[in-house]
């Protein structure tokens, strides 16, 4: 006997499996987790932190909802991805930014390198990660205006004289480095906020570790091999920043744990190639971003074996 369902059978596209979790969600989970870092550049940079980093979210925020208003396409502007991009592009500047320059990077990192590919998903790199590469182009002088902090764990002179991985700075304590009382840009000044939201991320389970752990890694062991203190290497500049926060993001990085690795590898190198032996300071930006264009590649290259298959030559074999 034949038989016959008591209704229609739905055939769906793949995934099939659901989640609880949604853009939004994970974007809550991002702005939470960087809100000790934001935290701390109010403390160390004075209230204008504040006005820097709830202007730059409100700004991508009023660029993403004129976008779907203009393509006559719902907005997006609820699933916070445009909150958090705003958030990380003010992070990568220093305080004493122009407003009027810092729109010109949020409207970059969310017209440009996201509206214009399709919007959260398409986009072929980290949004602020163009925005703020864009602004160092555009405004050098702006970019490199790095203010003293108002909070500071040794001599007013030393702190004040340069940026850590600046050829020309004085030794600034570890301690210093890592709480975050050095000149930069607000978000990457202190280690300690930073670990503190990438512990809360990998509680909610919003990343893995594994980017990061091996970013950080391989920067700590390059640094060890080329006779640099590697703990000074990773508590200075955007290392931290840029492993917890946009290295991991779901668009622009693979999706598979070995490319993952691969992916994390390549801007660890980059980074040190740059800091070490290049013309910049600073590397992470730059990685970041070169890693981000070669992601379709890794992808392709590491792919996972399908449910059901097992490892032959020449490939997977499906039974």
């Amino acid at each position: 006997m034949a038989f016959t369902p008591s209704r229609p059978l739905a055939l769906n596209p793949m995934p099939q499996i659901t989640s609880p979790e949604t853009t939004q969600s994970v974007m809550r989970n991002v702005l939470i987790a960087m809100a000790p870092a934001a935290v701390a550049s109010v403390i160390f940079f004075g209230p204008r932190a504040l006005l820097v980093t709830l202007g730059s979210a409100a700004m991508c925020m009023v660029f993403e909802h004129l976008w779907c208003l203009g393509t006559k396409v719902p907005t997006t502007v609820n699933d916070l991805s445009a909150a958090v991009t705003g958030v990380l592009l003010a992070f990568n500047v220093p305080v004493s930014i122009p407003i009027y320059m810092l729109a010109i990077g949020d409207f970059v990192a969310i017209i440009i390198t996201k509206a214009l590919f399709g919007g959260i998903g398409k986009n072929f790199a980290n949004p602020a990660i163009v925005g703020r590469l864009t602004l160092a182009v555009a405004f050098p002088v702006a970019m490199t205006n790095f203010t003293a902090p108002l909070v500071t764990f040794t001599p007013a002179d030393v702190v004040s004289s340069a940026t850590a991985l600046a050829p020309s700075a004085p030794a600034i304590t570890l301690l210093d480095m890592f709480l975050g009382s050095e000149m930069g840009v607000l978000g990457e000044t202190s280690a300690l906020a930073i670990l503190i939201g990438f512990a809360f991320l990998l509680a909610t389970k919003t990343i893995t570790w594994h980017v990061t752990a091996v970013y950080v890694g391989v920067v700590a062991l390059a640094s060890l091999l080329a006779g640099l203190d590697p703990l000074a290497q990773i508590c200075s500049g955007g290392l931290m920043l840029g492993a917890v926060f946009m290295a991991t993001d779901y668009s622009t990085s693979p999706a598979t744990l070995r490319g993952k690795i691969v992916f994390a590898i390549g801007c660890g190198l980059i980074t040190c190639l740059i800091r070490f032996w290049g013309n910049l300071n600073e590397g992470v930006a730059f990685s970041i971003l070169f890693m981000n264009l070669l992601v379709p590649y890794i992808d392709q290259l590491t792919p996972n074996t399908p449910v059901g298959a097992v490892k032959a030559k020449g490939g997977a074999k499906h039974e």
